[in-house]
């Protein structure tokens, strides 16, 4: 018997962030982010509230939007001519496993695509994360005890 077939990724538009938006983006990353941490023995709240305060920028920062719903965020910027960065991608976990993040991420790699970009992350060890950026043709360029930095070259 043939599976069902699988339904479409939700429809998004981005909107911009603002800097009122940090409290709840900051809990909505703990959210995201505490069974990753958990599995590499890393998970400090406090420690993660800092760090997102610190490198959260509203200017490069969008939020996912579902209808009136706001899924999640990303940010995507440049970092140096021909180089983009992409970072703080946090989903919801009630938006996780519906093609958002693939619908999303693939519509930032076409535009790093049209600018001729080389895309670069960074991405947690241990994250299930990792497996979605290598499907999109990202490879590991470094690691460390914490992270994994990968890079996609310009047009794919």
């Amino acid at each position: 018997m043939a599976a069902p077939p699988a339904e479409p990724a939700p429809v998004f538009a981005f909107a911009p962030a603002k800097a009122s938006d940090l409290a709840w983006l900051t809990e909505l990353r703990l959210a995201v982010m505490a069974e990753s941490f958990n599995r590499i023995g890393r998970f400090n709240p406090g420690r993660a509230r800092a760090w997102f305060a610190e490198t959260y920028r509203p200017e490069t920062t969008r939020l996912i939007q579902v209808g009136d719903e706001t899924a999640g965020c990303v940010a995507f910027h440049e970092v140096e001519p021909g180089v983009l960065k992409l970072e703080h991608f946090y989903l919801d976990p009630r938006w996780q496993g519906r093609g958002l993040g693939t619908a999303v991420l693939d519509g930032l790699l076409a535009e790093a695509d049209a600018a001729g970009a080389r895309v670069i992350l960074t991405v947690l060890r241990q994250s299930d994360a990792q497996r979605l950026y290598e499907r999109r043709g990202f490879q590991v360029t470094g690691r460390d005890d914490l992270d994994v930095y990968m890079a996609r070259p310009a047009g794919g």
